[in-house]
């Protein structure tokens, strides 16, 4: 009998086990599917997934099909992308230029204009961003000229047509602009744009400048580049990079395939720079009264220095000290920076010879030697 009353036990353990286990798996959402490489498949929007990984579901809906060009061909190889410091995804039912490469590690970047500037932005490939070449940011330098300084406020500062003036001056580094100009005789004014820059540091001399031309072509490069007189040569393709021999913390990058460069130098400075021209509609809503013989094609610039010294100076250089005091009729619409002179520099395009000048060559030299071992 207890040989009988035993096996109605036992099967009551199993019952009762297979219950237990059937309500646990009841209880657990279902194993994730996966690729074959064994990595998550792409979130699905129709499920509510978030294509950026917040998981709350109201982002839009996902873009049209896309050769990623990778083997697993799926989206998790794209990297996010930024429009001036935000987060930005392409839409391809948005008229903005889009911009397509493979950044350093060699993901797909997928990045588009911002709405402030659809169609004529800088790209850049190594951090995916969009930027509207003439946001107010600090170091900016765009038109007719107007600086934003290193304090955030943005002013005019209009030079003289055919001159020189120093924009920064330090102990190790100096940057001159070289004006262009036209005169309009319908109101009797002169515009200038900036056309060029000399940056001298150490015993190097580094030329930027926007090629003259009568009619502007948007496929032909207008930008040139020289070191020390002697050509720097990029190729005409977007991500492109020229390293310096010489100087190998040295080098330019094209943020488009021509016509917008990126000059690094380690430690010292980056320098973005676009050569634009007057457009036809420019030149009506600002009276600047451009004619057929001159495009005025010039550079729309954006500084960034990583070792100014708290004696800097010049137009642009001085909003960077620390106890610069604005003296600018800020609630004027557009400040305007006065004392033209004291920033002329009459020597040329790589004078230091400017009132202001704080540059010393042999300071400069050790710091670059020192930058670059």
């Amino acid at each position: 009998m207890a040989r009988r009353s035993g096996v109605p036990a036992r099967v009551g353990w199993c019952c009762f086990l297979v219950v237990a286990l059937a309500l646990g798996a009841m209880g657990q959402p279902p194993p994730s599917p996966r690729n074959e490489d064994d990595t998550p498949p792409p979130p699905n929007p129709g499920n509510g997934d978030d294509p950026w990984g917040g998981g709350d579901g109201n982002d839009p809906p996902p873009q049209p099909e896309i050769d990623w060009d990778f083997d697993d061909g799926h989206p998790r190889t794209e990297v996010k992308s930024y429009a001036n410091g935000q987060q930005y995804r392409a839409n391809y039912d948005k008229p903005n230029r889009i911009f397509i490469c493979k950044e350093d590690f060699g993901k797909k970047c997928i990045a588009q204009c911002p709405d402030l500037c659809p169609k004529s932005c800088s790209f850049s490939c190594s951090y995916c961003e969009t930027t509207c070449r003439c946001v107010d940011f600090p170091g900016t330098s765009c038109g007719d000229p107007s600086f934003t300084g290193g304090d955030g406020v943005t002013f005019y500062f209009h030079g003289r047509r055919d001159q020189d003036f120093c924009l920064v001056s330090d102990t190790h580094l100096h940057i001159n602009a070289h004006f262009i100009g036209n005169h309009n005789p319908s109101n009797d004014r002169t515009f200038t744009w900036i056309q060029a820059l000399g940056i001298t540091f150490g015993d190097h001399r580094l030329y930027i400048g926007a090629r003259k031309a009568v009619e502007w072509d948007e496929d032909e490069d207008h930008i040139e580049i020289t070191l020390d007189g002697e050509p720097v040569n990029v190729d005409t393709s977007n991500n492109a990079q020229w390293v310096s021999k010489v100087l190998p913390d040295l080098s330019v990058k094209r943020t488009d395939n021509v016509n917008s460069i990126k000059v690094d130098l380690v430690g010292v400075f980056s320098i973005s720079a676009s050569a634009v021209p007057i457009s036809d509609e420019d030149s009506k809503i600002h009276s600047y009264g451009k004619t057929m013989k001159d495009s005025l094609v010039h550079l729309d610039l954006r500084f960034k220095f990583h070792s100014l010294t708290n004696t800097v100076d010049g137009v642009l250089g001085q909003t960077y000290r620390m106890d610069y005091v604005n003296k600018m009729n800020v609630t004027a619409k557009m400040p305007i920076m006065g004392g033209a002179p004291k920033y002329l520099s009459s020597g040329g395009l790589f004078s230091t010879d400017c009132a202001v000048s704080k540059f010393h060559r042999n300071v400069g030299g050790s710091h670059v030697l020192a930058s670059a071992a």
